[in-house]
């Protein structure tokens, strides 16, 4: 099947760049089901993931309905294109998927301590793509649904997707009052974060900004369900009070080797305190990044542990297994029976 693809970036004059420049950028991808007649790239990126060519900028696929929307959060330090894999499977199960890239906090930018620090800033993203979906839409207007939608995150994108469901903050994972003695200062990606808040919160205004909108409610009604990946620890920063709140249903994928976000540790601790979620750990020794593109040549030279998985695990039959499941969810599954 064909995939088709678009790309560009909104700014949310609402919010300021972490530099305070100019408005916060939103770059977004979206991958969709192409006219038959569409022509494909022949041009393939260099790239640390494996990813399907694509019919840049072409028509879409006529239908009898609007194609059901489903919005992506990547990992943090990741990028949209590191959700490709699903992103495609979805479109070939009749969706259409829209990832966004982090400002701050992905791999297209130079990391910040204060994306690192301010995942709060993460589901406004993904709203506001919704709120201004005629500025990407164009000629796909009346073709997409941006009514209702759905929503997936890998990781720190499955707290996001939380928040998107009514989940509240009440802190920074690494904010320094709360870091264990010898414990780790920050993620894999930026690991002296807790040492850059002090001087932020003194010297950035934005940053101080940001900070006192932590607590808000980001909740988005029109998301109806969402597939949670790998959530981390950064999900027990949420009042467990806002998450008896939530009503969406939710389906819960982490591998049973997962050392960054342990299963029974992040994945059944969220799972216990949501009213409608379902729980599926998969077996055979599979890590965090199980939930991350299947790698490259490039891939595997500059950073193996992200693509090595057990040499009995295909990959590929994780990331399809993982896509059924969410495309039950998304189609009005029952959440109950859908693991």
């Amino acid at each position: 099947m064909k995939l088709g693809f678009r790309d560009g970036v909104l700014y949310d004059d609402q919010r300021p760049d972490w530099d305070a420049f100019g408005p916060r950028p939103v770059s977004w991808s979206l991958w969709y089901p192409p006219a038959d007649d569409a022509r494909e790239s022949d041009v393939r990126e260099r790239s640390w993931f494996r990813k399907a060519v694509v019919a840049r900028d072409a028509p879409i696929r006529p239908a009898n309905r609007p194609y059901p929307l489903v919005l992506l959060s990547h990992g943090t330090g990741g990028s949209a294109a590191g959700l490709e894999w699903l992103a495609r499977r979805l479109v070939e199960r009749g969706f259409v998927a829209l990832g966004v890239n982090h400002h701050g906090n992905t791999g297209i930018e130079p990391y910040r301590a204060e994306g690192f620090a301010c995942l709060w800033e993460r589901a406004p993203d993904l709203s506001l793509m919704l709120d201004r979906s005629r500025e990407w839409l164009g000629d796909l207007a009346g073709r997409i649904d941006t009514a209702r939608a759905f929503a997936a995150g890998f990781s720190a994108g499955a707290y996001s997707v939380m928040l998107l469901l009514g989940a509240i903050a009440q802190f920074s994972q690494f904010e320094p009052s709360r870091l264990k003695p010898g414990g780790p200062r920050g993620p894999r990606e930026f690991p002296d974060l807790a040492d850059h808040i002090p001087s932020l919160l003194r010297e950035s205004d934005v940053f101080r900004r940001s900070w006192s909108r932590m607590s808000r409610s980001y909740r988005d009604n029109r998301i109806k369900a969402a597939l949670l990946c790998a959530p981390g620890r950064s999900i027990f920063a949420f009042s467990e009070e806002s998450l008896k709140t939530i009503e969406a249903p939710a389906l819960i994928l982490v591998g049973d080797a997962d050392r960054a976000a342990p299963a029974e540790e992040c994945s059944a601790w969220l799972h216990a305190r949501l009213a409608r979620s379902a729980l599926k750990i998969f077996d055979g020794g599979l890590g965090h990044y199980v939930f991350v593109p299947e790698g490259t040549g490039i891939g595997f030279a500059f950073a193996a542990e992200l693509f090595t998985d057990p040499p009995d695990i295909a990959r590929a039959a994780i990331h399809d297994e993982t896509a059924d499941l969410s495309a039950a969810l998304f189609q009005g599954g029952d959440i109950r029976a859908i693991v």
